[in-house]
């Protein structure tokens, strides 16, 4: 294949120190008086030694470990005597046996999607600032959604903000459609993170895929399709932001909702939404629909054709505008589960119908890359076009997290020359 793609020497790890603290819970509820009576056999002298050893342990690991103790005590009145009047260190005790640290990189840091930073100030010419979204997966499998930012000049040198040692939760409230996270304004890009929630999303949310969508108007918000799990069965969620700090997150619907990998135009066509979507394990389809959250229909474009991706196909992030036409990077799984990434394009006005598929993989593992959680595997959740270059974060074989550029009219061409 006559493009060439340029590897970068940056590598995003999963770091196993970036604990949040999150609620412990007893295996039965009768243990939880159980084990408040025992703290409250404590003396005085014992609670406050008992305390600050804990607090000498683990409150530099977290920006507000006593608050979160207290918030835990609040949530276990109905378990304590009904006279009981504790004073702050025993509420804090109390709190700090039904807390646990989580590591949220525990196991892996990978599936990448990259978007422009809503900040574009005090860049120099040629400069863009960038997000990136990654899924973090810890203890148990359970995968929660994490950022990094940074900038890429002309040259397309990549330079990362510094990552603090710090994560943490949103504040949530819960609305009659989904729920809204909101974090403090103070807190940086870095250590938010939006751990499942949700009943349809306990046990992980995988693989966002963020897009820069703009109405009609030209206002723009951004969304990201995203898939739930709760440990039966999997769901389809948006989420949608305009700043990183508040993100709603409801519940996708619809007959054509099924499966993994929606990922939604940036723009509306012919006064619809547009979304694709891999319904079946295995295809490529396209939805219309002129409600965001609800998808009656789909309609098939692209079935496996090349031998590295006879067992599945599907998309690898949002589809980007180009004059050629819409330009959807893509995966394809072959024998041995080995996951490429290759590349097609869709007509702009009638997005239906293909224009053209490269007819080998953009990217492949190479042997630095196939060892890890999941081997033999390279994938993305969504790139951008930087200048002549589009460029796009990849995960490699699920343990790590990379960039890759290539010249973009190297891309189009190849592809135009295997037009359907």
């Amino acid at each position: 294949m006559k493009v060439e793609v340029h590897r970068t020497n940056i590598f995003l790890k999963a770091d196993v120190k970036r604990v949040i603290l999150r609620p412990f819970h007893p295996t039965v509820t009768e243990r939880y008086s159980k084990i408040i009576r025992r703290i409250l056999a404590l003396s005085e002298k014992e609670v406050q030694e008992q305390l600050s050893q804990i607090l000498t342990e683990f409150e530099n690991r977290h920006r507000h470990t006593r608050q979160f103790f207290l918030r835990r005590f609040e949530e276990l009145k109905e378990y304590l005597p009904e006279r009981l009047r504790p004073d702050e260190n025993l509420k804090m005790l109390i709190g700090a046996y039904f807390t646990l640290e989580y590591s949220i990189e525990a196991a892996s840091l990978f599936n990448p999607c990259l978007v422009w930073h809503p900040d574009q100030s005090h860049l120099k010419p040629g400069e863009k600032r960038f997000i990136i979204s990654l899924r973090a997966t810890g203890e148990g499998h359970l995968s929660s959604l994490v950022f990094r930012s940074g900038i890429i000049d002309s040259r397309n040198k990549i330079s990362l903000d510094q990552v603090t040692p710090f994560v943490g939760l949103p504040h949530i409230t819960v609305l009659t459609s989904g729920y809204q996270a909101d974090f403090s304004p103070e807190s940086p890009l870095c250590e938010r993170v939006l751990f499942p929630y949700a009943p349809e999303e306990v046990n992980g949310i995988e693989d966002a895929r963020f897009v820069e969508f703009f109405d009609e108007s030209g206002k723009k918000t951004y969304y990201a399709t995203y898939t739930a799990y709760d440990g039966k069965q999997i769901y389809s969620m948006l989420l949608q932001t305009n700043d990183f700090l508040r993100f709603h997150i409801q519940r996708i619907a619809g007959a054509a909702i099924q499966n993994k990998g929606l990922a939604l135009f940036p723009r509306k066509i012919n006064g619809q939404y547009v979304m694709l979507s891999r319904q079946d394990n295995e295809n490529n389809y396209i939805m219309f629909s002129v409600d965001l959250y609800h998808w009656p229909q789909k309609q098939l474009i692209m079935e496996p054709e090349y031998p590295w991706e006879f067992f599945q196909i599907g998309n690898c992030g949002c589809p980007i505008e180009t004059p050629d036409g819409w330009l959807v990077l893509s995966h394809g799984v072959g024998a041995m589960r080995k996951y490429v990434i290759s590349a097609f394009l869709l007509d702009l006005e009638h997005p239906e119908h293909l224009i053209a598929r490269l007819s080998e993989p953009l990217l492949t593992s190479n042997a630095a890359e196939r060892e890890g959680y999941v081997p033999n595997v390279v994938y993305t959740c969504g790139g951008k076009i930087h200048g002549e270059w589009l460029i796009f974060p990849y995960a490699m074989s699920d343990y790590a997290s990379s960039f890759a550029y290539v010249k973009l009219s190297d891309l189009l061409n190849e592809l135009k020359s295997h037009k359907i």
